[in-house]
């Protein structure tokens, strides 16, 4: 059995995995242990958790990997410099003294890195680099249930590549098409989040939550698509994409567009982060989905097509849209889709270390065609109850601790159908962008309120922010029109027509608050202007703990699904400590904590009512 440890880094969400004989044994982001939101530091405790979780040294590792090939960035630079000069000098006098300094020597910074965290011998390290888009495409085919698949990626870029079509099959990889800079699906979406207020490479999540505010059936739109569509972009029948660069400036400058064109053409100025949001702001974010959505339709239209494939796995930073993904599904292409959960950079230190594990070293691979190799994605750190009393001492908390777990969930499941705001932290913290029951907050979706009170009081950060959905996976069916399991809230599907209520006739011509907290379904908190919801699966078989809380949910209630937000504030990293867990609790206005078996109520914690005391500084994202 091989072992294996894979790095991201340098770029954003810096990350480390640890394979051992062709199986995740340990993977973890970097931002979680430095509490600095998408660092691109290399990973010195991702790896140090990583060897720890897995027992190894350094000397004992069949090789490390790196995600991608610097080499190449490199000369995709110098390139585009030289083709688009003389634009960009300034960029190019910025840029070219941190690459000739550090990442020219990438070799010697990994090496270096490795050595802070433990000696080892140099001369035996095999220290290899894989193509961008092959540990993308990787980290989704070799984790996906499936011996044989279409594979596409879908990115702002790598190397050179920024999407690419792939054809996996038992061990190997083959990638059959690709599309290259400077002409990006990501990048198109990361200047849509730029002109629209949001911060390039993390508000693009923002971008697709917005969209849903914008008027489907206003001339405005429909405007917006057709001169995106027709100055911006041209679509090939393909997926393939020409951006009309004489809008952007992404390849040579300091920012993501020309201003001056953008202004004329869509007869409205870049949005500030603080200005406020108007329905013109709304109905470009659902102009640029709408073309995303065709963009990727089409692309995998072309992927069945030069395949033949019966299944679809996915990743790359477009593949965390998911409504595309849901707009995707329902176009049934394939029979099943796998969208790996952290698709973005940081997967890419799995999909590394798999593809020298597979493609490299030869080892078998094991597909079942029904359960992927990701764990439920909870493959980060664990803590103990010693370690979480040693955290109580410390803070001085007050808790009451739970010997029977079922007596536990009975507890906060009532005290969630009370309107009651838990913050949840169990076993062990999930890989990738999503808190998926461990490291999460929850709360009633049944509650009309809620989605305010959470956004305003709990996670400080914009109103029209939506909430997730956690739904028992044997009721999906009941309040979703979505027939495959979503395990990694990585789908968006429609509320059910009869949990739907009626919409006044003067629905799109109220103000944009108006309409947010209008109460369209039985679960309001949930379901989203265009009666959507971004849904969770939960399974007994990843994660029984949530399973039961849940489910003791719905005894209590009749209702099968709860909210589920990520524990964390605005501008922070989902939390990893127990520390962490309790310092954010104390800073908000959560009603309860819940760590491991301990259960924190607010009102019995010392100095309680002093939230600045716990509050840190998170620059926003």
């Amino acid at each position: 059995m091989k072992k294996i440890l894979g790095i991201s880094a340098f770029y954003h969400d810096s990350a480390a995995a640890m394979i051992v004989g062709g199986k995740i044994i340990a993977a973890a982001q970097e931002e979680r242990f430095t509490r600095e939101k998408h660092t691109s530091d290399f990973p010195i405790n991702s790896i140090r958790f990583c060897l720890e979780e897995s027992g190894f040294e350094i000397d004992e590792l069949d090789a490390v990997v790196f995600y991608d090939k610097p080499l190449l960035k490199f000369e995709r630079l110098l390139q585009t410099y030289y083709e688009f000069a003389p634009k960009g000098l300034i960029s190019f006098l910025k840029s070219i003294p941190v690459w000739l300094r550090e990442k020219m020597f990438l070799r010697k910074v990994i090496l270096d890195g490795l050595a802070e965290i433990g000696g080892y011998n140099r001369r035996n390290l095999k220290l290899l680099f894989s193509e961008h888009h092959l540990s993308h495409a990787a980290s989704a085919f070799f984790t996906s249930p499936y011996e044989q698949a279409a594979i596409l990626t879908i990115d702002g870029v790598g190397e050179w590549c920024t999407a690419s079509i792939g054809f996996g099959e038992k061990e190997q990889i083959r990638l059959l098409r690709q599309m290259e800079f400077p002409h990006s699906v990501g990048l198109l979406y990361s200047a849509f989040t730029y002109y629209l207020g949001f911060r390039v490479n993390s508000g693009e999540y923002k971008l697709m939550g917005l969209a849903p505010y914008g008027n489907p059936n206003a001339d405005e739109t429909l405007e917006f698509v057709t001169r995106i569509k027709s100055e911006l972009i041209d679509i090939k029948e393909d997926g393939s994409i020409w951006l009309n660069q004489s809008y952007f400036s992404y390849a040579t400058g300091l920012r993501m567009v020309n201003h001056s064109k953008w202004e004329k053409l869509f007869a409205l100025g870049r949005r500030e982060s603080n200005d406020e949001l108007e329905q013109k702001h709304c109905n470009l974010a659902l102009a640029i989905q709408l073309v995303i959505d065709e963009i990727v339709i089409r692309m995998a239209r072309e992927a069945k097509r030069i395949t033949g494939a019966d299944h679809l796995c996915m990743a790359g930073g477009v593949a965390l849209n998911c409504v595309t993904n849901g707009k995707l599904l329902r176009e049934n292409i394939f029979e099943k889709i796998y969208v790996q959960p952290a698709a973005g950079d940081a997967g890419g230190a799995i999909g590394a270390g798999l593809a020298v594990s597979h493609m490299y070293f030869g080892e078998r691979r094991n597909s079942d065609h029904k359960s992927d190799q990701m764990q439920g994605s909870y493959l980060g750190p664990y803590f103990s109850d010693k370690e979480i009393l040693l955290m109580n001492k410390r803070v001085k908390g007050v808790h009451k601790y739970y010997h029977d777990f079922s007596e536990l969930s009975k507890y906060v499941a009532a005290r969630l159908s009370e309107g009651g705001v838990v913050g949840w932290f169990q076993g062990k913290m999930e890989f990738g962008p999503r808190a998926l029951g461990n490291r999460s907050i929850l709360a009633d979706a049944r509650n009309p309120e809620m989605q305010r009170k959470l956004n305003l009081k709990i996670k400080y950060r914009e109103g029209f922010r939506p909430f997730a959905p956690s739904v028992l996976a044997e009721r999906a069916s009941e309040y979703f029109e979505l027939d495959v399991d979503s395990p990694y809230m990585l789908m968006v599907a429609p509320i059910r027509i009869e949990r739907r209520k009626d919409l006044p006739k003067d629905y799109h011509e109220l103000a944009l608050w108006e309409r947010l907290y209008f109460n369209r379904s039985d679960v309001p908190s949930v379901t989203h202007l265009d009666f959507s919801a971004r849904v969770q699966t939960v399974h007994r078989e990843t994660n029984p703990r949530y399973w039961e809380l849940v489910s003791e949910f719905a005894r209590q209630t009749g209702c099968g699904l709860i909210i589920n937000t990520s524990f964390n504030v605005r501008g922070e990293p989902i939390v990893c400590t127990p520390y962490d867990a309790y310092r954010c609790f104390m800073s908000t206005e959560m009603d309860y904590l819940v760590v491991g078996d301990f259960v924190f109520c607010k009102e019995d914690q010392p100095d309680y009512e002093n939230k600045a005391k716990w509050m840190s500084i998170f620059s926003m994202d």
